[in-house]
């Protein structure tokens, strides 16, 4: 009997355990982007330090960076939803200690930058199996549907989150973390009941053939190669949004609230084109359009840099937040289906480590360009860099100029078995 059509044979509602899982992000998400605007507003209260805001990064990059590796392997070799559930419970402990402390007006900001370290160090090992876990929950068919989706989660939460967190900041930072506590231990009781099956794995012993099993496996695979770093260059190239203080204070001459609307329209853009995505599949000449996405993010990057008014560098930040999700969606469906079960987790781990370095460096660089030659110039010339990359990808990876789905055919996934480590 055919499917009802209230009831279509793609329905990501007819998966259960995707929704327990989306669910699940959205409530973590929404935490951590809450507990983040607290974090940093309770440092510079005690210490009114900038320098200290760095170091709240800094110790959240270092363990994403430093154990990527292991987590991946990590994933690999142990049952995923328990490993996110581990991460997850230390979260919450962690998050939970800050409410407490802050409560009772015994937190200092040593105790701080420790608690989100190891905040970061959960994070670490929770990416890659979260990450991980996604093609086992939907068919391939839908897996980029369900990708835009979930990334429409994290944007919502991007979005709305700091700014409920800043409203709850008024009574204090205890009760922000409180709030995102509660909203972990939901995410935790949703993970406990979500129905995962995973095939059974041959364990193997951490050695460092097996922890850098991704790095060898995506050298082997020019298409998952193609994408990773194709979003490590156009990401280290276009972060103009790391100067947006800049541009808001001397080119578009508005105070705070034009900034928080630069800063939010990259998020409704991403936001908006996810959900389009929830509802579209993606079918047919995935490789010409993530080209095309990457390279209207350079064009938007452009736009922007040479606006002089409010309102177009704010379509330019939001067209520019549309083609990354684009991109972004298609990226991580390809890598997703490209990499076999057994390897999901290192592959993510590597992809976690392109994603971290790029975005830091990319600031860094911008900020570093800007100095030297105005932000303007700076970000000009990384919407240029982001041009020039997608046409050297596109000489230098012709099948993935040429891909047409994002679920190879068998007789073009085949690959010998040697290859698998």
């Amino acid at each position: 009997m055919p499917p009802s059509p209230a009831q279509p044979a793609d329905s990501l509602l007819q998966h259960r355990a995707f929704v327990a899982f989306w669910f699940a992000r959205i409530a973590s998400s929404f935490g951590f982007q809450m507990l983040s605007v607290a974090v940093g507003w309770q440092i510079y209260a005690i210490t009114g330090r900038a320098f200290d805001l760095g170091l709240i990064g800094l110790v959240q990059f270092v363990p994403s960076v430093v154990l990527a590796l292991p987590a991946g392997h990590v994933a690999d070799q142990f049952e995923r939803r328990r490993i996110v559930l581990i991460g997850q419970i230390v979260e919450w402990v962690a998050i939970a200690l800050l409410a407490a402390m802050s409560l009772a007006h015994g937190i200092h900001e040593i105790g701080i930058l420790l608690l989100v370290f190891v905040l970061g160090v959960a994070k670490a090992f929770e990416f890659p199996a979260l990450q991980s876990m996604l093609p086992s929950l939907v068919p391939a068919n839908i897996l980029s549907r369900a990708m835009a989706v979930n990334s429409s989660a994290g944007q919502a939460a991007m979005i709305m989150g700091p700014a409920l967190g800043g409203f709850l900041y008024v009574a204090g930072p205890g009760v922000v973390y409180s709030v995102a506590a509660v909203l972990y231990l939901v995410s935790i009781v949703l993970l406990m009941r979500l129905r995962y099956t995973r095939p059974v794995i041959r364990r193997e012993p951490a050695t460092l053939k097996t922890v850098f099993a991704g790095v060898h496996f995506i050298r082997r695979r020019p298409d998952v190669l193609g994408v990773i770093s194709l979003d490590l260059f156009a990401v280290l190239l276009g972060g103009a949004t790391a100067l947006l203080p800049v541009f808001a204070k001397d080119i578009l001459h508005t105070g705070p609230w034009g900034l928080g609307l630069l800063r939010a329209a990259p998020a409704v853009g991403a936001l908006l084109m996810s959900l389009w995505l929830a509802r579209n599949n993606l079918q047919k000449h995935v490789g010409p359009i993530m080209f095309a996405a990457v390279a209207g993010f350079g064009v938007a990057t452009l736009v922007f840099a040479v606006s002089t008014t409010l309102w177009l560098s704010l379509i330019a930040l939001f067209a520019l937040g549309a083609f990354d999700m684009v991109s972004m969606v298609i990226r991580g469906a390809l890598v997703q289906l490209d990499t076999p079960d057994d390897m999901r987790g290192r592959v993510s781990a590597v992809n976690a480590i392109f994603i971290n370095t790029s975005n830091q460096l990319g600031e860094f660089e911008s900020g570093m360009l800007a100095a030297w030659m105005g932000a303007v110039n700076a970000t000009v010339l990384g919407g240029v860099g982001t041009l020039i990359v997608v046409g050297l990808w596109m000489a230098m990876f012709p099948s993935l100029r040429r891909r047409q789905r994002l679920q190879m055919e068998p007789a073009e996934s085949a690959e010998p078995a040697s290859d698998s480590l």
